[in-house]
């Protein structure tokens, strides 16, 4: 199963660890702490140049954690239905 992230992004259902709306969950010093070490790590990506709204925190093709920043809301993401059969992006 896929979760369409926005502007073609695609990530493995199975692969996501978390989706977090991003004014709530920045207001946490450890939270902020790691989406900056995230982007000095080249870990982050943005499924768009739109300001985001959520951030999606999933394991790479190496098992690494990584961040997807998305413009979509986190009540979006979550409530979006699987798409089974969708190329495997990420």
């Amino acid at each position: 199963m896929y979760l369409y992230a926005g502007k073609n992004r695609i990530l493995r259902r199975g692969r996501i660890i978390g989706i977090f709306d991003l004014d709530t969950a920045s207001r946490g010093e450890d939270t902020r702490r790691y989406l900056r070490q995230a982007e000095r790590d080249g870990k982050t990506e943005r499924a768009s140049e739109d300001l985001p709204k959520s951030f999606v925190l999933y394991r790479g093709e190496k098992g690494e954690s990584r961040v997807l920043f998305t413009p979509l809301s986190a009540a979006a993401l979550k409530g979006r239905p699987s798409a089974a059969g969708a190329p495997n992006k990420k």
